[in-house]
C-alpha cells in the first residue's frame, strides 16, 4: 500500500485540478443513490447502445440506484479527469486507460480507492485474468476494475491487395514495406492515419519501435533503462516512420482526425488500417463489407502484440462507493459481459465468458491473441503525461520533415534528461 496516498490526494487536488459545474461525486434524486460514470464516447454506435442496455438492466435490478453516465472523445475525457478528480465535481467512477502513464497519473495522486474488500467481496480476483488483474495489482493495492482487453493489429482491403498484386499477407517487416510500395504504385493510399489526434500516427512510430528495437529493446527505453540517444535502432526507428509518413500515408494526413482517415478506409481508398478489436464493429456500423477486410499482427518480428488494458476506476472521493462497486460488479458479471463482448469485440476481462460465433473477422482475433508471446503498450500509456507530449512533438515534427531522424533520438532524450 502506498504510504500517505490521501494526504497526496489533497495536495494534487489542489494544486491541479478544478472542479467543473454541474458534476458531483454521488449525490441521491427522488430517494435513489446516484452514482456518476465517465466514460469515452464509443466509437462504434452498437457499442454505445450495449452499455446503454447493460446501465438498463443493472437499474431494473437495483431500483434504488441511478446511474448517470457522462461521455466523452478522447482528450476531451482526459482533460474532464485532470479537472475534476480530486475535487468535489468527481465521477464516482472513472474510465482510464491502465497503462502508468495515464491511469497512473491519477493513482499516483490518490484519485483512486482501494478496492481491496469488494475484491474480497464479490470474488473479483477469480473472475479476471491474471494479465488484467497485473494491471489493477501493479501500484501496491487493487487500484481499478477491468474494464477492457485490447489488441490493435493492421487491417486490410483484400480487394485492393490484390489489385496492386499483393499475393501474401506480410509476415515481416519488409514484406510489409514492399506491399506498401506496391499499393503505392498501384495508386492506391498504402495506409491510412489521422494528424490531428497524435495518438493514431504515434500507433505506427511505436509499432516501428518495437521492430527495429525488439521488445527487450523497446521496454529499456520506454522504462528509461537505456538512452534514447545511443541506440541506434531509435534512429533506424525514425528514419523508417519518417518514410512511412512521407511515403505511404494518405495525403494531408497531419490535418485530420481519426475519424476522417478511417472513412479512407471504409471506402476502399486506403488499404490498411492500425486499429484495435473494436474496430470489427467501427467497420459494420459503416456498411462496409466485411468479408473483403483481413486481419494481420503488425509484422514486428518480436512475437508481442500491439495492445494495453482500459480500467474503470471508484474515486477516493465517491460518496456511494459501495454502489460504485455493485455496478462494476454487474458490468463485469457474466451476463452483462455476454452483451458487452458482442458490441465491443472478441474478448472479454471475464475469464469465464468466450466469443461464440461471430463474423470471421470477429473469430481472426483469437490465433493473434493466442499466438502473442506478450505485449507491447502504447507509449502515452508507458511515458508520463510531460513525456508523452515531447514523444508526440518530436514524432510529428519528424512527420513533416522539421526534424532530421537521425536528432530524434538525442532530442528526446534531452528532455527527459531534464525531467
Amino acid at each position: 500500500m502506498r504510504a500517505g496516498r490521501k494526504s497526496v490526494a489533497l495536495v494534487a487536488g489542489a494544486a491541479v485540478v478544478v472542479g467543473l459545474a454541474g458534476c458531483s461525486a454521488g449525490g441521491s434524486a427522488d430517494g435513489k443513490t446516484q452514482i456518476t460514470w465517465f466514460k469515452l464516447t464509443e466509437t462504434a454506435e452498437t457499442a454505445n447502445e450495449a452499455i446503454a442496455q447493460i446501465v438498463s438492466d443493472f437499474e431494473s435490478e437495483n431500483p434504488d440506484i441511478d446511474v448517470v453516465v457522462e461521455e466523452r472523445a478522447v482528450d476531451a475525457h482526459k482533460d474532464a479527469l485532470r479537472t475534476t478528480l480530486g475535487t468535489s465535481g468527481a465521477p464516482d467512477i472513472f474510465f482510464s486507460w491502465a497503462g502508468p502513464g495515464l491511469g497512473g497519473e491519477f493513482i499516483e495522486v490518490g484519485a483512486s480507492l482501494d478496492l481491496e474488500k469488494y475484491y474480497e467481496e464479490f470474488g473479483w480476483a477469480d473472475r479476471f485474468s491474471e494479465a488484467t488483474l497485473e494491471t489493477v495489482t501493479q501500484y501496491g493495492q487493487y487500484d481499478g476494475v477491468p474494464y477492457t482487453q485490447r489488441g490493435e493489429a493492421l487491417f486490410y482491403n483484400k480487394d485492393l491487395f490484390a489489385k496492386a498484386g499483393v499475393d501474401a499477407v506480410p509476415t515481416t517487416y519488409d514484406e510489409l514495406v514492399a506491399a506498401a510500395e506496391k499499393l503505392k504504385a498501384a495508386g492506391i493510399t498504402p495506409i491510412q492515419f489521422g494528424g490531428t489526434v497524435n495518438w493514431h500516427v504515434m500507433r505506427l512510430l511505436d509499432s516501428i519501435l518495437e521492430t527495429k528495437c525488439g521488445s527487450d529493446g523497446y521496454q529499456a527505453l520506454v522504462t528509461h533503462e537505456a538512452s534514447w540517444a545511443d541506440e541506434e535502432c531509435v534512429t533506424e526507428t525514425f528514419t523508417e516512420f519518417e518514410k512511412w509518413t512521407s511515403e505511404y500515408l494518405n495525403p494531408g494526413f497531419i490535418s485530420i482526425n481519426n475519424d476522417e482517415s478511417s472513412a479512407l478506409f471504409y471506402s476502399g481508398e486506403a488499404a490498411m488500417a492500425l486499429e484495435g478489436d473494436w474496430f470489427n464493429q467501427v467497420i459494420r456500423d459503416n456498411g462496409m463489407d466485411e468479408s473483403t477486410v483481413g486481419l494481420m499482427p503488425f509484422p514486428t518480428g518480436t512475437g508481442r502484440l500491439y495492445g494495453f488494458n482500459e480500467n474503470n476506476y471508484i474515486s477516493s472521493n465517491s460518496e456511494n462507493p459501495d454502489a460504485a462497486a455493485a455496478f462494476l460488479d454487474y458490468l463485469t458479471s457474466e451476463d452483462a459481459q455476454k452483451t458487452f463482448i458482442a458490441a465491443f469485440g472478441s474478448q472479454s476481462v471475464n475469464v469465464n465468458v468466450q466469443a461464440e460465433g461471430g463474423s470471421e473477422l470477429d473469430q481472426a482475433w483469437t490465433p493473434i491473441f493466442e499466438n502473442a508471446t506478450g505485449i507491447y503498450m502504447n507509449n502515452d500509456q508507458n511515458l508520463s503525461l510531460a513525456e508523452t507530449t515531447e514523444y508526440w512533438r518530436i514524432q510529428n515534427l519528424v512527420a513533416t520533415g522539421e526534424l532530421d531522424p537521425a536528432d530524434a533520438g538525442s532530442e528526446f532524450q534531452k528532455f527527459l534528461d531534464q525531467q
